[in-house]
């Protein structure tokens, strides 16, 4: 008896040591204590334009409400519940996953079951920590700046530059800290949106990732999108103040070739505009305005037409008329290409009107200036 005991418990044993299958798909019991029967709530995801679009729908009854589905990778959703202000982000998981709605502030709903989720809130907490040391101690700067405490100045300032480097760095430290969490994913994905993102710094984190996450389908349109950044960056350095102008040809209106290089005068403006674009054309009587005052001192403006939009019955008439009829006197090129014009690509042109100002050796000076700040520019450049 004492050995089908024994032998019962090592069964046992066996069976608890066994690893939990992955569930199939994911359960969310909600509890919503104080919300009304029949409230309806939300399981939603954004599109492209970042607004709420919604994927599931459950109804509140007896203060419980409940979702199921299946996911193929971790999500980022919401949970937005109709008589309750505002939403719940939610990194989702096929998982069973419950969440208490707080009516009086959603964003403190209590999520647990989801370990993609728990990583979310850790990056949230930390990086929010991170961005609090450093207004705190720019403070106490401040005050010791006031006092004229010069050790605690020092002090000071040397906790804080450690502390904004430490707000500078933090994501890319979370997810080199976190190689098999999606959240990681989903913090490279995000930084690489900001236009002054750091991209060796988020590129050398996205390498730290497990060859699982890197290689997955959401982990490979994360590092094509860093690489089309790194192609744009490159553009922009290579466009940047202070660099040189790339040098064009283009058609005249008579089809005469006309390049850049061979019509630049003491300063150049170079204008992307179109005889469709109402704030190209509103700019316009202000950059003729300049060209008179400043041209027989050595500006030459050089304008290039993104006419040939699909719209547009006879392309070359419109930009020759607009021409004419806002009386632009300097010279003008076009392939009426639209946006794929060769020297809007160049260029990088992806939204007009754009100026670049250019001076007599080539070298970019100033961009996208209008109104009283080109007239200033050019006025502080000749005379």
């Amino acid at each position: 008896m004492k050995q089908i005991f024994i032998i019962s418990l090592v069964v046992l044993s066996l069976f608890s040591c066994k690893e939990e299958p992955k569930p199939e798909g994911y359960v969310i019991n909600g509890t919503a204590t104080d919300v009304y029967n029949g409230i309806r709530v939300f399981l939603q995801t954004s599109n492209e334009q970042g607004r709420p679009v919604d994927k599931d729908t459950a109804i509140v009854m007896d203060g419980k409400f409940k979702f199921e589905g299946k996911l193929e990778n971790p999500e980022m959703l919401y949970i937005k519940v109709n008589s309750v202000t505002g939403n719940l982000p939610i990194i989702l998981e096929n998982a069973v996953v419950s969440i208490d709605i707080n009516k009086q502030n959603i964003a403190k709903s209590e999520v647990k079951g989801s370990k993609s989720h728990d990583d979310y809130v850790a990056f949230i907490e930390g990086r929010n920590k991170a961005q609090m040391d450093v207004q705190s101690l720019s403070v106490k700067l401040d005050e010791a700046k006031f006092l004229k405490d010069q050790p605690n100045i020092e002090y000071y300032n040397e906790e804080l530059n450690k502390a904004v480097d430490n707000n500078t760095n933090f994501a890319a430290d979370f997810v080199k800290s976190h190689p098999d969490s999606y959240v990681s994913l989903f913090i490279v994905d995000a930084q690489t949106n900001l236009r002054d993102v750091d991209l060796e710094l988020y590129q050398n984190a996205f390498n730290s990732l497990s060859n699982e996450l890197k290689n997955s389908e959401y982990g490979k349109n994360v590092q094509t999108k860093m690489d089309q950044v790194r192609e744009f960056q490159e553009k922009s350095q290579r466009l940047a103040i202070g660099q040189k102008a790339p040098d064009f040809t283009a058609p005249d209106p008579n089809g005469k070739p006309v390049s850049l290089y061979d019509i630049k005068g003491k300063v150049t403006i170079i204008d992307f505009w179109a005889a469709w674009c109402g704030p190209c054309r509103r700019e316009n009587p202000n950059v003729v305005k300049v060209y008179e005052q400043f041209h027989d001192k050595g500006l030459e403006i050089i304008g290039i037409s993104l006419d040939g939009t699909p719209t547009q019955p006879d392309a070359k008439a419109a930009w020759l008329k607009a021409v004419e009829d806002d009386q632009l006197t300097w010279h003008h090129v076009s392939s009426l290409q639209y946006f794929n014009d060769p020297v809007a690509k160049m260029y990088d042109i992806n939204a007009i009107p754009a100026t670049f100002i250019i001076d007599e050796e080539g070298t970019i000076i100033a961009k996208n200036l209008r109104g009283i700040a080109l007239e200033r520019k050019i006025a502080e450049l000749l005379n």
